[in-house]
């Protein structure tokens, strides 16, 4: 219960399940953690079926014996594609959202397969993969790119569905970053040279 969360999780389950004329949208954790974890920090948010995570087997005294599953990197590639089968959707309709270096494999999968795909930080090689990238500390930022790329809506029909929940969108700033690293390229600087 001490994980820190993004602010309103339970109201974006709610609006993806049906907040969102026309769509509906299941919302599922996929999580590098131990399962028993999140769902311990999204109890009551979310239901306890629709989260994922790195499974253990313990022994007598506690301790883990076994990997069940691991919910990182490609694995969750693996979890995301029985979720696919299971729910019987087309992978051009999976949204996915992810933070951290354990999306990029998921991400890339998503990607490559009419997916979109959304970082919800700066992660540098996160970010660079992901279709859209929020960042914000409340969960209905990634609403956005959801209503803009897939439903279609024009930033005022965006600005007034979030209005009717009580939201105002006091800044929405798009940027497209560039990370740059610059080092002389050796510590011999030429000289300038003039032609006459």
């Amino acid at each position: 219960k001490r994980i820190r969360l993004k602010e309103n999780i339970e109201l974006l389950y709610q609006l993806l399940d049906n907040g969102i004329q026309g769509y509906h949208f299941d919302l599922y954790v996929l999580s590098a953690a131990p399962t028993e974890v999140i769902q311990s920090a999204l109890e009551g948010i979310i239901p306890a079926d629709h989260i994922y995570g790195a499974e253990f087997r313990f022994n007598s005294s506690g301790e883990i014996d076994t990997i069940v599953r691991a919910t990182a990197g490609y694995g969750k590639v693996a979890v995301l594609d029985q979720l696919q089968a299971a729910l019987q959707i087309g992978p051009d309709h999976i949204v996915y959202v992810g933070d951290g270096s354990s999306d990029i494999h998921v991400m890339l999968h998503v990607n490559a397969r009419d997916g979109f795909t959304i970082a919800a930080a700066e992660t540098k090689h996160v970010a660079q993969i992901a279709k859209r990238t929020v960042v914000s500390t409340n969960a209905l930022a990634v609403l956005v790119p959801v209503l803009e790329g897939i439903v279609g809506w024009p930033r005022p029909q965006i600005r007034q569905f979030f209005e009717s929940y009580g939201f105002l969108i006091q800044e929405w700033d798009k940027v497209r970053t560039d990370w740059l690293t610059l080092r002389p390229a050796s510590t011999d600087w030429p000289q300038a040279t003039s032609v006459n």
